[in-house]
């Protein structure tokens, strides 16, 4: 059930679950053996000196899918946000992700996302067809090695 998005409606409302793939530390090759090439969202963790895992990125994979979005995501050489790339040229880099074959779900889910990290400063929109979106998230809790 890890790595996918559940969705029921109720008289207008939306209530979606997040089931959150396992956080994976970042590695370019595993990613690419990995993760489904499918639409979907992700988050992007740094391991910082105490040890702490702290979000840094959220996006939604669509064209492309997950394995490129994240493949691009998680390599110094290719990031163009000077922020994002000094991240990952310092830290370790962890990720997790849920898929959807919905465009509309993914704009939902990105949207309350938004509204919750950045209350007061996004320019996420969702999909208009819900009068109000819930997401209750669901995670492994384990990091998973690639050994």
């Amino acid at each position: 059930m890890h790595g996918r998005i559940n969705k029921e409606v109720d008289q207008g409302k939306a209530y979606y679950t997040v089931f959150w793939s396992p956080l994976a530390k970042a590695d370019r090759y595993e990613i690419i053996r990995k993760v489904p090439s499918v639409a979907g969202i992700f988050e992007l963790y740094y391991q910082d000196e105490r040890k702490s895992l702290n979000l840094f990125f959220v996006s939604k994979a669509w064209y492309g899918g997950l394995r490129n979005w994240l493949r691009k995501a998680t390599d110094a050489t290719l990031e163009e946000d000077p922020r994002r790339k000094e991240i990952l040229e310092k830290y370790d880099c962890y990720y997790r992700y849920a898929m959807t074959d919905s465009y509309a779900d993914l704009s939902d889910i990105m949207f309350f996302f938004a509204d919750t990290y950045f209350p007061h400063g996004h320019s996420v929109g969702s999909s208009e067809r819900y009068t109000d979106i819930f997401v209750r998230e669901v995670s492994p809790d384990k990091i998973v090695t690639m050994d």
